[in-house]
C-alpha cells in the first residue's frame, strides 16, 4: 500500500506450494549459474580435484627443456675439461676405462655339449617355435630399452595396477584401476591409428607415435577421438570404463609396442 494515500498497489498470496516452487526455482538457478562459473572460467583451478590441462602441457615442455639443458651442460663440461688438458699438454682420456682383455685365459677351453644340455635346448626352442610373439633376447631388449630411455611418456591414467605385464599368459599390457569416468590421456604426440568398438575389448583406441611406438587403450566407456586425428601428449582421448567381454570390472588396459614388440609399460611410465 502507498504510505500517503493508503492505496493498494498489488497483492500476493502465500501458500506452502508457492513458497516451495519459489525456493526450488531459486536453488536450480543458483546451481546452474555456479556450474557455468566453474566449467567455463579459470576459477575451477582453485577447486580441489580440478587440474589445468594447459598447466600440465607447460610442465611437460619444461621437463623436456630441463633434460636437454642438462645434457648440454654435461657436453660443455666435457669439452672444457678436454680443452684444458690439451692446453696443459696432457693426453685425452676417456671417462670410462677400457675393459681389460681377458680372452687369452680361455684360448684352450673347449666347449662340449652334454646330452642333458642338448635336450634342454631342444625343449626350450620347441616352446617358442610356433609363437608369433617370441621373447626378445637380453641384448636386444637392453638396446631397445636404452634407445627409449630418453623419451618422456605422459601418464595415461593415475591409478592402481591390478594385473601386470605377462607375455607368457599373452597379457601384453597392464590393467589400471582408477576413479569412475576419469579421462584417459595420450602418452605422446601422435596420430590416432584405430578408434572403434570390438567385441572382446569394447571401445579401443590406438595411437601411432614417432620411432615406431604404438600405444593402445582398451575397455573404454567412450572414445573422444577418431582415426586420423592428431593428438598431443596429455590430451584426453577416451573415458575409462568396462566395455567388452574380456574384463573383470572398470579399468584401463594399456599396451605399449615398439617395432612390433610388446614392452612393459612400467619400465617407462610411472602410474
Amino acid at each position: 500500500m502507498t504510505d500517503d494515500t493508503l492505496e493498494e498497489r498489488f497483492t500476493f498470496r502465500l501458500s506452502r506450494m508457492n513458497v516451495f516452487i519459489a525456493l526450488g526455482t531459486l536453488t536450480i538457478v543458483l546451481i546452474f549459474l555456479t556450474s557455468i562459473l566453474i566449467a567455463f572460467t579459470p576459477l575451477r583451478e582453485y577447486i580441489p580435484g580440478y587440474t589445468s590441462v594447459g598447466l600440465t602441457k607447460r610442465l611437460y615442455r619444461l621437463q623436456i627443456k630441463t633434460d636437454s639443458i642438462e645434457r648440454d651442460l654435461a657436453n660443455k663440461d666435457a669439452f672444457i675439461r678436454n680443452l684444458r688438458d690439451v692446453i696443459n699438454g696432457k693426453d685425452l682420456t676417456e671417462d670410462k676405462p677400457l675393459p681389460r682383455d681377458t680372452m687369452k685365459h680361455y684360448e684352450n677351453v673347449k666347449i662340449r655339449h652334454s646330452a642333458e644340455d642338448s635336450m634342454l635346448r631342444l625343449d626350450v626352442e620347441n616352446q617358442n617355435k610356433y609363437n608369433l610373439y617370441k621373447m626378445e633376447n637380453i641384448e636386444t631388449a637392453s638396446r631397445r630399452k636404452a634407445s627409449m630411455g630418453g623419451i618422456l611418456f605422459f601418464t595415461p591414467l593415475k591409478g592402481v595396477i591390478t594385473n601386470g605385464f605377462d607375455p607368457v599368459k599373452k597379457h601384453y599390457g597392464v590393467d589400471i584401476v582408477s576413479k569412475q569416468n576419469e579421462a584417459v590421456k595420450a602418452v605422446l604426440d601422435g596420430t590416432v591409428l584405430f578408434s572403434n568398438w570390438t567385441l572382446e575389448t569394447g571401445y579401443v583406441i590406438a595411437v601411432q607415435h614417432l620411432q615406431n611406438i604404438v600405444s593402445i587403450y582398451k575397455h573404454n566407456s567412450a572414445i573422444l577421438k577418431k582415426a586420423g586425428d592428431y593428438v598431443r601428449a596429455g590430451e584426453p582421448i577416451a573415458i575409462v570404463g568396462e566395455t567388452g567381454e574380456l574384463l573383470t570390472g572398470p579399468h584401463l588396459h594399456f599396451e605399449l609396442w615398439n617395432d612390433g614388440n610388446a614392452l612393459n609399460p612400467k619400465d617407462y611410465i610411472t602410474f
